[in-house]
């Protein structure tokens, strides 16, 4: 039997409007999908975000729903449109080209992902089995939230290299510890992103918008908040709860950070229904 590919966690207790979406932390690359694939094993999980999932595994004590993809972005990234997707990743294919798009071709690190292009039909089978169900399950989660509350807000949960790798654009630029990303404040209402914000400073982390990260397609396709869908990006620099080097979890730091994040989806909710 096939691993499922994403994992939805329903509410425990009163349910709030808040959705937390764990797109990255997945490291499976089930077997018919990596016969392409000679990115190092180490980029595997360097380029995941490592942890997050785990991190925000008591969103649904907070009433939150909850959605964590097991596979890899090597597989198919679930933050990118269907259409990022160039001729280098997929044979034939006349999107933009990008190298960090729906299909990896080079890993964050500027090594090859692909031993060649990938064929259409195996694009198609990993839209198929992995992409296009979990943005059904997540488009669902959303507008049962808002049929029900009547406002829904989407936090897509990410983790960031703490200082810029070679295939970024800040380069060796260390970051802030805490990116809210909202497309320039137009994919949430101000209490929400402001409630971000306030949270993290008040634990004096320091905070940057949209820098480096202004949210990707999961914010930019679902935040509406003319139509009371509001979405947030929000990275977390891996230097607060893990050692970079070794992947290691920095014990006491995880369960504080650990902590925020269920805080962070607490606060979310109170902002939304107050």
């Amino acid at each position: 039997m096939r691993e499922a590919p994403f994992v939805l966690s329903e509410p425990q207790g009163a349910e709030t409007p808040v959705v937390v979406e764990v797109p990255h932390a997945g490291l499976a690359v089930p077997a018919q999908h990596g016969r392409s694939l000679i990115a190092p094993v180490r980029s595997l999980a360097r380029d995941a975000d490592l942890y997050v999932d785990e991190l925000f595994e008591e969103a649904a004590l907070e009433g939150a729903t909850l959605l964590v993809s097991r596979i890899s972005r090597y597989v198919i990234d679930l933050n990118r449109a269907e259409s990022d997707v160039d001729a280098d990743a997929v044979a034939g294919a006349s999107g933009s080209r990008m190298p960090r798009g729906l299909i990896w071709r080079l890993t964050t690190d500027g090594e090859r992902a692909l031993s060649a292009p990938l064929a259409p039909g195996e694009l198609e089978a990993r839209l198929r089995e992995v992409y296009r169900p979990y943005h059904a399950a997540l488009a669902a989660a959303l507008e049962r939230k808002k049929t029900r509350f009547g406002v829904a807000v989407l936090l897509a949960a990410h983790s960031m290299p703490s200082v810029g790798r070679t295939a970024h654009g800040d380069t060796g630029r260390a970051r802030a510890d805490v990116v809210p990303g909202t497309r320039g404040r137009t994919s949430a209402a101000a209490q929400f992103i402001d409630t971000v914000d306030s949270h993290a400073r008040t634990r004096g982390w320091t905070v940057a918008h949209d820098d480096p990260y202004r949210g990707g397609f999961a914010t930019q396709h679902y935040g509406r908040p003319s139509a009371g869908v509001h979405a947030i990006q929000v990275e977390l620099a891996r230097r607060l709860y893990m050692d970079e080097t070794t992947l290691a979890r920095k014990r006491e730091r995880f369960t504080v950070v650990q902590s925020w994040c269920r805080a962070l989806v607490a606060k979310l909710s109170q902002s939304a229904l107050g």
